[in-house]
């Protein structure tokens, strides 16, 4: 068994790629279970977000067999996911997992959702039951590196987000916000921090869409805005200058024929639409009509970058606390390692014990003296308990292997004794 870190990201695959393998919260469970009864793995963990899906595992399982599976849970050609997935195993796997927590691997440097999102895919897998002692325990490790990395460096100083980039590029296209409208699909964090940004810039009006209207109204009312459902969307569509959507719908929740319309009502003025999903919720033609500013996650990097530059000296503390925290949970690796020996050890030698026992005690049902039982006990157990040692120690004088024998003198406690 090893631990594996498998998956892609929107550094290795196009938004089109990661759309198609994301899991929604519905079949999370049934990945899950799935992974455990084909792929052989002993405990698994699935992270799936707008920007990865990936696969923790402790696992016998190699890459092609999680390519194999991922391509086959979501019915696609194996090759045609095969060129954008990574895979890590052992101390490359933990180092990768405490990495993406901290934000270091994300788009956003630094980014604090992706921790939540960790968590997240943490309890469903719990809940699941498809977490044991290694994972849960790589997890919970995990939570504590970037709680300190959080703590300890400035990684988090810089409002820099998916959230914070859209924002910026709508400021860029409009300049002012007094007089404009926002309308927010979903209800997620991402569009409460797109709401707070936007509110930050002066925005005049937000209304808010969402599947669940009760939640619409929960996040809507915090910004005196206007709480709609998704279907009463191109009723309102034509009032949005700005439109930011992120849900966890599987199909686009808005069609070109709806923007087409809204944009007839607006007189052609521009709507700026981010669609942040995956998959994504605007039908890529939208991009085709005039008037319209259409971007995708992807599009978002650039305005991005320049807003980490000022968290490159932090990202290297937290590489710097990484490293030492990927060595003591490997240690606690070793030390569960060890325990299994030493359990496995004094197993075999109680049952030694027990065999020779019983033996024992029916030399003295056969009428044999208490002595001759004893002696016989003392013999049998202690020849049985050196037979191994002394052949190893042997064989390794034999053939000159002083490792193995200078390990073998410090286990049995004969580290003073010569040897020629």
């Amino acid at each position: 068994m090893s631990l594996i870190a498998f998956g892609l990201n929107h550094k290795t695959a196009p938004v089109d790629v990661r759309e198609r393998v994301a899991f929604g919260p519905e079949c999370l469970v049934s990945a899950l279970n799935g992974l455990i009864r084909n792929c052989g793995a002993k405990e698994v963990a699935i992270v799936s977000t707008c920007n990865r899906t990936e696969i923790y595992a402790h696992s016998n399982c190699v890459r092609e067999n999680l390519v194999e599976w991922l391509a086959a849970f979501h019915q696609l050609p194996v090759e045609s996911i095969a060129p954008y997935v990574y895979s890590h195993t052992g101390e490359l796997a933990i180092r990768h997992l405490m990495r993406v927590a901290c934000g270091l691997d994300s788009m956003v440097l630094g980014e604090p959702q992706i921790l939540g999102q960790i968590k997240d895919a943490f309890t469903i897998a719990q809940d699941a039951q498809a977490l044991g002692p290694v994972l849960n325990r790589l997890f919970q490790h995990t939570f504590s590196v970037a709680k300190q990395v959080r703590t300890d460096t400035q990684i988090g100083a810089s409002p820099v987000s998916v959230a914070f980039a859209a924002v910026s590029l709508a400021k860029q296209i409009f300049g002012d916000f007094s007089q404009k409208t926002a309308l927010l699909i979903g209800a997620g964090e991402t569009i409460e921090l797109c709401a707070r940004h936007l509110q930050g810039n002066g925005l005049r009006q937000v209304i808010v869409a969402n599947r669940s209207i009760e939640r619409a109204h929960h996040l809507a009312e915090q910004f005196g805005g206007l709480a709609i459902g998704l279907a009463d969307i191109p009723k309102h569509l034509h009032k949005a200058d700005v439109v930011i959507s992120s849900t966890a719908s599987p199909v686009p929740v808005l069609g070109k024929g709806a923007v087409e319309q809204a944009l007839k009502q607006r007189k052609r003025r521009p709507i700026f639409m981010v669609d942040i999903a995956v998959p994504r919720d605007i039908e890529p033609q939208v991009a085709e009509l005039q008037d319209v500013y259409l971007y995708t996650v992807d599009d978002l990097k650039t305005v991005i970058d320049e807003g980490q530059k000022s968290r490159v000296a932090a990202a290297e503390q937290a590489e710097e606390i990484i490293n030492l925290q990927v060595g003591h949970f490997l240690e606690w690796v070793q030390l569960q390692t060890g325990a299994e020996l030493i359990k496995s050890y004094r197993q075999q030698s109680e049952q030694m014990r027990d065999d020779a026992l019983f033996r024992a005690k029916a030399l003295l049902s056969a009428g044999k003296s208490p002595a001759e039982a004893l002696d016989f006990l003392a013999n049998t157990l202690t020849n049985r308990l050196i037979h191994h040692p002394t052949v190893v120690l042997r064989e390794a004088c034999a053939s000159g292997d002083l490792p193995t024998v200078h390990a073998v003198q410090n286990v049995l406690g004969l580290a003073d004794t010569p040897h020629r």
